[in-house]
Order: C-alpha cells, then sequence, then structure tokens
C-alpha cells in the first residue's frame, strides 16, 4: 500500500469520516428533504386534486344555475302567457256581456216603443172612430145609430167580421204559424177570434201580431211563405190596377 503511496491508516480514517458523514447527512439532511419532497408532493397532488373538486362543483353549480334559469324562464313565459290568456277571456267575457246588454237594452227599447207605439195608435182608432161618426152624422143631419156605425169601423180596422178573419174565407193551406198586420192596434177580443179563426181555419198555434198604419184598415196575414192580403190598401191596389 506504501509502495503506491497510500496510507492505509488515513484511508481508513477517511473510510470512516465519509461513512459518518453520509450517515449524519443520511440522517439529518437527505432523509428530512426527502420527506419534505414527499410531503411537498401530497400537498400539491391533494392542492391539484382539490382544485379538480373546486372545478367540478364550479361546472355542476354553473349548470345547476343554468338549469334554474331556464326553469324560471319556462315558468315566467308560461305565467304570462296564462295571463294573457285569462286576460283575453276575460276581454271577450266583458266585450260579450256588453254586447249582450247593450243588445237587451235595444230589444227593451224597441219593445217599448213598440208599445207606446201601438198604444198611440189604439187611441187613435177611438178618436177616429169618433170623428168618423161625427161626421156621418153631420153629413146626414141626423143622430144614427152610432153602436152599428162602430161596429163598421171596428171591422174596417180590424178585419174581423161577424166573429171571423173574411180574408181567411177562401184559403186552402195550413201552417204552424203566423204574423197578423194590422192597421192600428187590435183589441184583445178581436185577437182572440184571430187566434181562433187562425186556429181552425190554418191550424196555426202561435200567432204573431204587427202594426202598420200604411194599410189603412184589413189584416195581411202571412203563413209561411203565403199572404193574404185583405188590407184596404191592397184592395185600393186592385182597383188601381183593374182600371188600367
Amino acid at each position: 500500500m506504501e509502495a503506491l503511496g497510500i496510507n492505509l491508516g488515513l484511508l481508513i480514517v477517511q473510510i470512516i469520516a465519509f461513512i459518518i458523514v453520509f450517515l449524519t447527512l443520511n440522517a439529518w439532511v437527505y432523509k428530512p428533504m426527502l420527506d419534505m419532497m414527499e410531503t411537498r408532493k401530497k400537498k400539491i397532488a391533494q392542492g391539484l386534486e382539490d382544485a379538480r373538486v373546486a372545478a367540478e362543483a364550479r361546472a355542476d353549480a354553473e349548470k345547476q344555475a343554468a338549469k334554474i334559469l331556464a326553469d324560471a324562464q319556462a315558468e315566467a313565459g308560461k305565467t304570462v302567457r296564462e295571463a294573457t290568456e285569462r286576460a283575453t277571456v276575460a276581454s271577450k267575457d266583458v266585450k260579450a256581456a256588453a254586447e249582450a246588454e247593450a243588445a237587451q237594452a235595444r230589444e227593451s227599447a224597441v219593445a217599448e216603443a213598440e208599445l207606446e207605439r201601438n198604444r198611440i195608435l189604439g187611441d187613435l182608432r177611438g178618436q177616429v172612430a169618433a170623428l168618423a161618426i161625427a161626421a156621418a152624422n153631420k153629413l146626414v143631419g141626423e143622430a144614427l145609430d152610432e153602436k152599428k156605425q162602430r161596429a163598421l169601423l171596428d171591422e174596417f180596422f180590424s178585419g174581423v167580421k161577424s166573429g171571423k178573419i173574411v180574408v181567411l174565407d177562401d184559403v186552402n193551406f195550413k201552417g204552424n204559424s203566423a204574423e197578423v198586420t194590422s192597421a192600428l192596434s187590435l183589441t184583445e177580443d178581436e185577437k182572440a177570434v184571430v187566434k181562433k179563426d187562425l186556429s181552425s181555419k190554418v191550424g196555426a198555434t202561435e200567432v204573431v201580431f204587427h202594426v202598420n198604419p200604411s194599410i189603412l184598415g184589413g189584416l195581411v196575414i202571412k203563413v209561411g211563405d203565403k199572404v193574404m192580403d185583405g188590407s184596404v190598401a191592397g184592395k185600393l191596389e186592385g182597383l188601381r190596377q183593374s182600371l188600367k
């Protein structure tokens, strides 16, 4: 060993010193450093795992938020549609009720006007009869049979003679309903005679009465599409046509 220039004692001391240093470094430096690096590695891994979990949680939260927003928008849209539909229905109901009320008011006004018109024409019938009787008495110069004259005037206006409708003498058709037009309002007794005669001769169970002063006197009776004109205006028109 000495021939090689190596001091054996020194070599052994250096080897022992190296081993001591190695063991010291391993015990006090290398191993703690490895432990620290392992701990750091675990912390980094845990941090990455926490970041991954946080990212997933955030993504889930965003999905939930988007779903909640979409549901809220859908519910809001549904609520708006339902409110609009209810408003539309309510508007239609209000409009229909207003139109029905207006129609009813118009019908009531027309009915009242018709009743008032018939009442005035009924009063006029009595006045016309009185004037006609007075004029006849003045022309003759003496008092005539007022009862007979009034009966003749009633027959003129009502078209009813001897308890029957003259215009129905020659008819041979039937109908369930009839419309009767007179120049002036008929009395309840005259209406009863008209209904009875129409029922027995035509079979009409429903009779509607109208007033039209333009026919002058007599009756115009309509059953279905058939018209029986027994009015004074109709007779005058027939006479005018025959004279042409």
